[in-house]
C-alpha cells in the first residue's frame, strides 16, 4: 500500500469514526463500564429493564408507522411487493418478516421480499464490505424490476448505512413508495424516504451492540407493517389468521380451530366445508356463514379481493 492510500484509509476511518460518535446508538454508557463484574441475575434486570423502554419509543412514531402502512397497503392492493433491504441485524430481521408471510397469511413468497446485503449468506456468515455498497443495494433492486406500486422498506439501525440508503434512493427515483426506519434522529436514511420512522432507543447496554433494543425496535416495527398492512389486505377475519396456509399438521389442526371459532360449527360441519374448499379456510368459513357452496365461495371472495367480510355481505345481500 503507498503512502497516499494509506493516507487515505487513515482519513476515512478518523471521518467514519468521528460519525460513529455522533450517533445515539453507538454511545457509551460510562455508568455500565463495570457491568462485567456483577452477578448474572443483576445483568439480566438491567437488561429487561432497557428492553421496557423499547415500546414507549415506538409509540412516539405510531402516526408516522400508521400513515406507512396505509400506503404500503394501497400499493399491495394493486399488486405492489413490499421489499425491505438492510445490512446485518437490520437485514436479517426484514428477511425473517417476510420468510414469516407466506405461512402466516399464504402470500406468495414474491409478495413480501427481504433483501439482505452480500445475499443469502449474510444470515449467517458477515459478508465483509456488502453493507458499504449503495451500488450493491441497486443491483439487489433491479433484479426484482421495481415498479410504482412496490415499497421498499431501508432498514438500518444507524441510519447511514449505504445499503439501505442506497435501496430507498434507488427505489425513489424509480417511483416507489419508500419508507425509512433507523434508531437515530435525523438519520440520512429517513431524509432520503418519503416515510422516515425514527425509533430513538438510546445508548445500548453493550456500546455499539444494535441488535439489542435497536434490533427489538426494529422487529417490533416490521411486525406492524407486515401484519397491519395484512389485515388491510383482508388477510384476517377479525383476529383470525382465516389465510393461513396449512402446510404441517399444526398448522392443520389450527385450520380446523380458525373455522370454529368464526363459525361455531360442529367438527363434522367443519371437515365438509373444508373438503369442499380444497382445505381453504377462509372459503370454507363463507360456506358456514354465508350459506353457499365452494365454487361460489370462491367466485365471491375473488370479487371480493379476498376480503372475507365483503364476501359474506355479498352473500346474503
Amino acid at each position: 500500500m503507498t503512502s497516499s492510500s494509506t493516507a487515505d484509509a487513515s482519513s476515512n476511518y478518523q471521518s467514519l469514526r468521528a460519525e460513529l460518535e455522533t450517533l445515539t446508538t453507538e454511545a457509551f454508557r460510562p455508568e455500565l463500564s463495570q457491568i462485567d463484574r456483577l452477578s448474572t441475575l443483576e445483568i439480566a434486570k438491567i437488561m429487561n429493564a432497557e428492553d421496557a423502554t423499547v415500546p414507549t419509543a415506538v409509540a412516539t412514531q405510531l402516526p408516522r408507522i400508521a400513515a406507512a402502512i396505509d400506503a404500503v397497503a394501497e400499493r399491495m392492493s394493486r399488486g405492489g411487493r413490499l421489499i425491505y433491504a438492510g445490512a446485518g441485524t437490520a437485514g436479517r430481521l426484514g428477511v425473517l418478516d417476510a420468510s414469516e408471510c407466506p405461512p402466516t397469511f399464504n402470500t406468495d413468497p414474491s409478495e413480501v421480499v427481504g433483501l439482505i446485503a452480500g445475499g443469502p449468506s449474510a444470515m449467517v456468515t458477515s459478508v465483509e464490505g456488502a453493507e458499504d455498497s449503495k451500488e450493491l443495494a441497486e443491483a439487489d433492486l433491479k433484479e426484482l424490476s421495481l415498479t410504482p406500486d412496490d415499497a421498499v422498506v431501508g432498514v438500518s439501525a444507524s441510519g447511514r448505512t449505504p445499503y439501505a440508503v442506497g435501496a430507498v434512493e434507488h427505489a425513489r427515483a424509480r417511483g416507489a413508495l419508500t419508507i425509512g426506519l433507523s434508531c437515530n434522529a435525523h438519520s440520512a436514511l429517513a431524509a432520503a424516504a418519503e416515510h422516515g420512522i425514527e425509533i430513538v432507543v438510546g445508548p445500548e447496554l453493550l456500546t455499539g451492540s444494535t441488535r439489542l433494543k435497536a434490533g427489538t425496535a426494529q422487529k417490533l416495527v416490521l411486525n406492524m407493517l407486515s401484519t397491519i398492512t395484512m389485515i388491510r389486505l383482508g388477510k384476517t377475519y377479525g383476529n383470525l389468521m382465516v389465510d393461513v396456509r396449512a402446510s404441517n399438521e399444526k398448522l392443520r389442526a389450527r385450520s380446523r380451530r380458525i373455522v370454529a371459532l368464526a363459525t361455531g360449527a360442529s367438527d363434522e360441519e367443519i371437515e365438509q366445508a373444508l373438503a369442499a374448499t380444497d382445505g381453504e379456510v377462509k372459503n370454507a368459513i363463507l360456506t358456514i356463514l354465508g350459506g353457499v357452496d365452494g365454487p361460489t365461495a370462491a367466485r365471491l371472495l375473488e370479487e371480493s379481493d379476498g376480503h372475507l367480510r365483503a364476501a359474506l355481505a355479498a352473500s346474503t345481500g
